[in-house]
């Protein structure tokens, strides 16, 4: 028998899917401009601020239904984990937002030798695997996805890392493209980490369990 919260759970489980996909076209966008030298910042801003406005009504539906319906422990799981989602797609427009502005302030990696715009390709790739990962564990509920992330999350650490060595005993590269680069696989392992921050939030509306997944 379904209950009337039902309703309004389902509503945010909704919008918590089309702010998912908005906040995965937004990071891809941003980091598809920076590596092309394209600047997409007007249309990156958009977006992010589409991203904070679908927060915001997250949270107040949320508050709505904790004070309409004084849910049980499970669903008052759920509503909490959905409001801290929010928050961390809506870090993630914030993001997009940084890159992009870096992009056309510094010229992106124009100044840069060809391998640096390799590896950042490479890392770019694996940190929108974190965040397709995050997204499709959030719209199944699936533990066991939410807690692969780690292993991947792992991988960006070690290239950004890695990245800032080849740095540091390279003689090639601008000041530009040190401090945009430096900027942008930054920018990359913080979103990894928000990614891993909503999979341990999925593993909380699952099990009811606070799981460090980093």
């Amino acid at each position: 028998m379904s209950r009337i919260i039902d309703q309004g759970l389902e509503e945010q489980s909704v919008l918590m899917t089309r702010m998912s996909e908005l906040t995965y076209e937004t990071l891809s966008l941003s980091i598809q401009g920076y590596l092309n030298g394209k600047s997409v910042q007007e249309e990156v801003r958009e977006m992010s601020e589409m991203l904070v406005a679908m927060a915001d009504q997250i949270e107040d539906k949320s508050f709505e239904l904790i004070a309409r319906f004084q849910p049980v422990a499970t669903d008052l799981r759920t509503i909490k984990s959905y409001m801290k989602i929010g928050n961390d797609f809506a870090r993630f427009g914030r993001y997009s937002l940084d890159i992009s502005f870096i992009n056309d302030k510094l010229s992106g990696l124009k100044e840069c030798a060809p391998w640096c715009k390799a590896d950042i390709e490479v890392m770019s790739k694996k940190v929108l695997q974190t965040v397709r990962i995050s997204i499709d564990s959030l719209r199944k509920h699936d533990l066991t996805l939410a807690k692969s992330i780690s292993q991947t999350e792992r991988e960006v650490d070690k290239m950004y890392l890695d990245y800032l060595q080849k740095l540091l005993e390279s003689e090639e590269g601008s000041n530009k493209c040190v401090i945009s680069s430096v900027l942008m696989t930054r920018y990359l392992e913080r979103i990894a980490d928000h990614a891993v921050y909503v999979c341990e939030s999925v593993a909380y509306i699952v099990t009811g369990e606070k799981i460090n997944l980093g």
